[in-house]
């Protein structure tokens, strides 16, 4: 990815745009990118070598891919492939769709290439291909209100050739419009650099203009959107990961060709400039993994933001999975009644009343209870984990 910048400062645009709040269970989720996990993928990614589009190697890369969103648990309905050919040479694009709650016909695009050229590219784009494996991994599970396609795209250094390819057979089909798309949201090369100080991401906006009047492509009325979404991923940004930002133009990355037919996108690059992509320079050796890890960061915060993610927090997410797999038994019972939580439940509350919700018994983490200086009867017993319950009718037999 080449890019030619006008940074401004995000403060000029911050009056136009809609107040957003912070979300702590979006943070709570944010904080689960581990920076051992995008380590990982980076020297993983590192190992599969020049990736160039339709080399083994890029081929490699494809199924090293497939085989990470399978073992994340997504489903071989919701893994697509993407053909295409250049100079002769098949590759694909990789598609994996999660499906909303409310406009399950309605997407956001998370995107970035896997391809490389001349290096293996960690940098450009291995960092961008990491951050989207760890944002699919842990959203997973987190219900969104829009759908969320994650694509990885071949042939971005031969011109957009995989973006351009879906857009165009995928996104429309004969120029007409089959994907609906709230905004789409490209991560390319944020490597940064080993020694530099890496503490700002610059967000890109749309800044390209039509010379023809009432453009049927929307290339002038999507700007103002562009810009909107922009600021909010600045904001998320500033949220949800302890990195400044910076707001520019969007230039040559996959993003463009759904630009060109309308689409609203934006952006994350790497600042200061590292200048090691498309060299052999762009190595595991010269990113600066922390860079990524804080990107990956921001990234699933703001993915979660413009999905509009679930906001429960996690904790109580968890404490209510825990709870479907409590057991309470036997049932009658006569002296001992168990109480059987998952391992990973430490602290638990158990309380025992009778029918008017009178308390007869109180006990913590206590997983066998003796019930037999307790009148025959009926009973609820309820569970509590992390403030949430479980409750169920006993009966206590003599």
């Amino acid at each position: 990815m080449k890019k030619i910048f006008s940074i401004l400062s995000v403060g000029l645009f911050a009056g136009v745009f809609q107040s957003q709040s912070f979300i702590q269970a979006y943070k709570d989720r944010a904080d689960q990118v581990t920076q051992t996990n995008i380590s990982n993928l980076l020297l993983e990614f590192s190992n599969l070598g020049i990736k160039t589009t339709g080399s083994i190697e890029n081929t490699n890369a494809l199924n090293w891919l497939k085989t990470k969103y399978q073992t994340m648990g997504y489903s071989a309905a919701q893994i697509t492939e993407d053909s295409f050919t250049y100079n002769g040479n098949t590759s694909k694009n990789l598609v994996v769709t999660k499906t909303g709650t409310l406009y399950p016909n309605t997407y956001v695009i998370i995107c970035g290439h896997y391809d490389t050229i001349t290096g293996p590219g960690v940098s450009d784009n291995g960092s961008g291909t990491s951050i989207i494996l760890e944002a699919a991994r842990i959203l997973k599970d987190v219900p969104t209100e829009y759908s969320i396609k994650f694509i990885n795209f071949s042939g971005e250094e031969q011109g957009l050739v995989g973006s351009t390819h879906y857009v165009n057979n995928v996104v429309f089909s004969n120029n007409v419009r089959q994907l609906n798309i709230k905004v789409v949201f490209n991560i390319d090369q944020v490597g940064g650099q080993v020694g530099a100080n890496n503490t700002t991401i610059t967000c890109e906006r749309d800044e390209t203009t039509s010379s023809i009047p009432n453009d049927p492509n929307g290339q002038n009325a999507n700007n103002t959107p562009s810009s909107a979404f922009t600021q909010q991923l600045a904001t998320c940004t500033n949220f949800y990961s302890p990195l400044q930002t910076v707001i520019s133009n969007a230039y040559a990355s996959d993003y463009m060709p759904f630009e060109a037919k309308g689409d609203i996108i934006t952006g994350f690059y790497e600042t200061p400039v590292s200048g090691n992509q498309h060299t052999v320079n762009d190595t595991l050796a010269n990113v600066n993994q922390t860079y990524v890890f804080n990107v990956g960061k921001a990234a699933v915060g703001a993915l979660q933001h413009f999905a509009v993610a679930s906001t429960t927090n996690l904790a109580v997410e968890e404490a209510q999975k825990n709870l479907t797999a409590v057991k309470i038994y036997p049932n009658p019972v006569k002296n001992i009644l168990h109480i059987e939580t998952p391992s990973s439940v430490k602290d638990f509350r158990t309380e025992i009343t009778d029918v008017s919700g009178k308390l007869i018994l109180k006990s913590e983490n206590q997983k066998e209870i003796n019930v037999s200086g307790i009148s025959a009867g009926n009973y609820i017993c309820t569970v509590s984990i992390h403030g949430e319950k479980i409750s169920k009718k006993i009966i206590i037999e003599k």
